[in-house]
């Protein structure tokens, strides 16, 4: 099958090392509409199906496929896990010309017990039957590096689109059941005709500078140890800029100059949009909000590359992958973006 678009050019070498972004899939939007073509990819011996279950994704650190790259394990039409979905498959689009399909197998039942709903991130594995060993269903959070490109960009599409389904399932306009259409991008009301489409958060994540220190704050009930960037929604009406100053102030009290755009990153935890921004502290008495943050401190350039280095006593490396340990990582080398 031929791609419907060419692939978008590569992310720059700078940005190398964020995940979720950069791969250039074909999403094949036509093909959406194309119920017909959908369900005879659905079976076709060369599709790849991206299993998901309760949030985690199945992956192995083995598995290099050449459709949905390394670092996940695929499944392909008929294997016996699939008859634990729940739902029909969503369509993620076409890789190396072969179509990819994203399947919720929450049907599946392990023996023992599932995963906390109140952990931040819970390390365990669960390992499903007809598939290696070495394949589990794993929280993505502890997993960034293990996926390439294509893996990563895959999952992400997914798992948003699965929140988004799980948690829009009634019409916002007249509260009767909405229905999957487009291959899971839309969900059509027969109640009232409303057609509601996924939903994309933006949150604004600020490297906050004055002179030679860094902003870095914790919220209540993240790892012992976790410090990052302070972050926040943006809301209606209100300009990314606007949104650093204001997020930062609420949280710290710190009042922001000049701000300027990094990059951005999808973060499927569960659909937001990461928009990176750097700003200009103009003092530095941090007085905190608890209800947003339970602290914040200024961290030096020298104490920043212990941080990183996983040498400081306190503060632990930030999370390889994410975009907050990019910014960290890209002023302490002193680079513009």
């Amino acid at each position: 099958m031929q791609p419907s678009d060419p692939a978008p050019e590569r992310i720059p070498a700078f940005l190398a090392g964020l995940a979720f972004i950069g791969s250039g899939l074909d999403r094949a939007v036509p093909l959406r509409a194309d119920p017909e073509t959908r369900a005879r990819l659905a079976q076709d011996p060369g599709t790849r199906f991206v299993a998901f279950w309760r949030g985690r994704a199945l992956l192995d650190p083995g598995t290099v496929d050449p459709v949905t790259g390394a670092g996940l394990y695929p499944l392909r039409p008929g294997a016996p896990l699939l008859r634990h979905m729940v739902s029909d498959p969503i369509f993620l689009g076409l890789s190396e010309g072969q179509a990819v399909f994203a399947a919720d197998l929450s049907g599946w039942a392990p023996e023992g017990e599932g995963p906390d709903p109140q952990a931040f991130a819970d390390p365990r594995l669960w390992h499903p039957p007809g598939v290696p060993d070495s394949a589990s269903f794993t929280e993505l959070r502890g997993a960034l590096t293990a996926l390439d490109a294509r893996a990563g960009e895959l999952v992400a599409i997914a798992r948003a689109l699965m929140q988004w389904h799980e948690t829009h399932g009634f019409c916002g306009r007249c509260g009767a059941p909405s229905r999957v259409t487009l291959g899971g991008w839309q969900r059509w009301c027969p109640a009232c005709d409303s057609h509601h489409f996924p939903r994309t958060d933006p949150v604004v994540i600020m490297r906050i500078i004055r002179g030679n220190h860094i902003l870095m704050g914790r919220s209540p009930g993240w790892p012992e140890g976790m410090y990052s960037c302070l972050a926040g929604f943006i809301e209606p009406g209100e300009t990314v800029e606007d949104a650093v100053r204001r997020e930062v102030f609420e949280e710290s009290r710190v009042r922001v100059g000049a701000v300027r755009y990094l990059t951005s990153q999808p973060w499927p935890f569960p659909t937001q949009l990461m928009i990176a921004c750097e700003g200009e502290a103009l003092d530095d008495t941090i007085t905190i909000d608890p209800v947003e943050i339970e602290d914040a401190l200024w961290i030096s350039r020298e104490r920043l590359a212990d941080v990183l280095a996983g040498t400081d006593p306190v503060i632990h490396a930030p999370r390889s992958g994410a975009v907050a340990g990019w910014m960290m990582r890209q002023w302490l080398a002193d680079r513009r973006a």
